[in-house]
């Protein structure tokens, strides 16, 4: 404003953008470098996505970063024994159908043994579940075909593709009024309705022929599995988890790199003779008239008459390279949604709050992407099976009763352990005590059931007595008056790393 736009009169400014409304849309110069898009989803994913894709397997391969993103999901979002099932179905007056409960369970725990749930016989179903959490996040998306055939287990199988083999380069509008976008096939909702499949995986070396001609298969959408994280209204197909983080671990791997060779050149210097006559001078090799000297550390070596020598003294890493390593690694660890502490391994001065706190949040988005595996995938699957099970009779329930062992089904994923598994005991009795918690709260926390504890702990008293040991620990009973609060409070003594 200047200095006399005060005593201006005010006029109507009706239909007129003022310039300053938002700071976000300033287009001045520190802005220039802001380039922004108002394109749809597809139209920024299609023609970046095989590079995206392509750059985020090289860092699961190459970056010890990536890979520990990718293990971090499979520890946490599927864990040691993947889901478990447990079905819940009753009987017609309101109790627990245990025989059939027991039945479907264990029917499908023989179907997700090795060798029964892939097509090709090499996975279990822990293994699928990992495969399918490491493919979301390394390619964005995962692709599972269903099978039916008398010769797979329970007569169905699942076989994983990868999404090279959805051509994202066959995009045509159909003759029934259907679109096809980056290989899948859309009603006019945008309803998936078919996926179109090419028949060998476009990196892949044929062995057998001199050619090839891109042959598409197409598959309905009932019988293919698209699992995928939308991230806008619209979008076909999925982009790697990791591409918010692919320019900073590539940068911060270069860096790294750097600073190793100029370590190394620095811990490797050498010393040079001089004399008048220059005589005893013998060059290894010759670059046109440039004579070429190999040098290994703790050498010395005598340089011909006239010719001086510039040394090269790296400094780098310094003192600042850990400070703005752990900046950077931050920001990284942001952007894929894992603590600092987790993805680095750095438990270098942290308190028992502190990580505590980061452990929970951290836990928090681990549950949000079981919800999503277990609706998306897990659940997806089941059913299938069942359906495939009870129509060949593997556990001798007819498929009338489809749907009370398929709405009954209840999955529980991975559960974690405490920072001070002590403290965290002792909350939750007290929690019990006073009514704020009930059972089903803290066996959850456990991942598991109030069902399955119960029976569990039953078990566990009958066989101690067949061999004649008296169960000495006596669970829900009066014993527990002996609850100290204190030890429930937070102590910011430093863990040790």
């Amino acid at each position: 404003m200047a200095l006399f736009d005060i005593f201006k009169p005010k006029t109507e400014n009706k239909g007129k953008i003022f310039k300053r409304s938002y700071a976000a849309a300033n287009t001045g110069h520190i802005f220039a470098d802001f380039k922004g898009s108002e394109r749809s989803a597809d139209s920024e994913l299609r023609p970046a996505l095989r590079k995206i894709r392509s750059r985020s397997r090289d860092l699961a391969r190459n970056n010890e970063y990536a890979k520990k993103y990718l293990n971090l999901l499979k520890n946490n979002v599927i864990g040691e024994k993947g889901f478990g099932l447990q079905v819940k179905a009753t009987d017609s007056v309101g109790r627990l159908d245990q025989d059939g409960n027991q039945r479907v369970e264990s029917a499908f725990r023989k179907w997700g043994k090795l060798g029964n749930c892939t097509v090709d016989g090499s996975m279990s179903w822990v293994d699928a579940q990992k495969l399918a959490i490491e493919c979301l996040a390394r390619d964005g998306e995962v692709f599972i075909v269903k099978h039916r055939g008398a010769n797979f287990h329970d007569s169905f199988a699942l076989e994983f593709l990868e999404p090279d083999q959805i051509d994202e380069q066959k995009n045509e509008r159909l003759s029934n009024g259907n679109e096809v976008r980056m290989g899948v096939e859309l009603d006019r909702f945008r309803k998936p309705v078919a996926y179109h499949v090419l028949t060998y995986h476009p990196g892949d070396y044929d062995y057998t022929t001199t050619g090839k001609s891109p042959k598409h298969v197409r598959i309905p959408a009932e019988r293919m599995i698209h699992l995928y994280d939308p991230s806008r209204a619209g979008q076909t197909r999925g982009e790697p988890w990791m591409t918010p983080a692919i320019s900073a671990m590539k940068q911060l791997g270069a860096l790294r790199e750097a600073a190793v060779v100029n370590a190394r050149i620095g811990a490797s210097k050498m010393g040079f003779f001089t004399s008048p006559s220059g005589d005893g001078f013998v060059a290894d090799d010759l670059d046109g008239n440039m004579p070429i000297m190999e040098a290994q550390p703790g050498t010395f070596h005598q340089l011909p008459n006239g010719v001086d020598f510039k040394s090269f003294d790296p400094q780098y890493p310094n003192n600042e390279f850990d400070s703005f390593h752990k900046a950077v690694l931050k920001g990284i660890a942001s952007a894929l949604g894992v603590s600092y502490f987790a993805l680095s391994n750095d438990l270098e001065s942290v308190s028992y709050s502190s990580i505590r706190q980061g452990a929970l949040e951290e836990r928090d988005s681990y549950k949000n992407l079981q919800k999503f595996v277990t609706d998306h995938f897990v659940r997806v699957v089941y059913d299938e099976w069942l359906s495939a099970a009870m129509e060949v009779n593997s556990f001798g329930i007819p498929v009338r009763q489809y749907d009370r062992f398929s709405d009954a089904a209840e999955f529980r994923g991975k559960a974690w352990n405490w920072v001070d598994p002590q403290k965290e005991m002792n909350a939750a009795i007290l929690g019990l005590k006073s009514g704020v918690l009930s059972l089903s709260d803290v066996a959850s926390q456990y991942g598991k059931d109030v069902e399955e504890l119960v029976s569990q702990i039953a078990r566990d008293k009958d066989i101690a007595e067949q061999y004649g040991i008296s169960y000495a620990l006596e669970p829900y009973g009066a014993n527990f008056n002996s609850v100290n609060p204190d030890i429930i409070g937070d102590d910011d003594a430093e863990v040790q790393g």
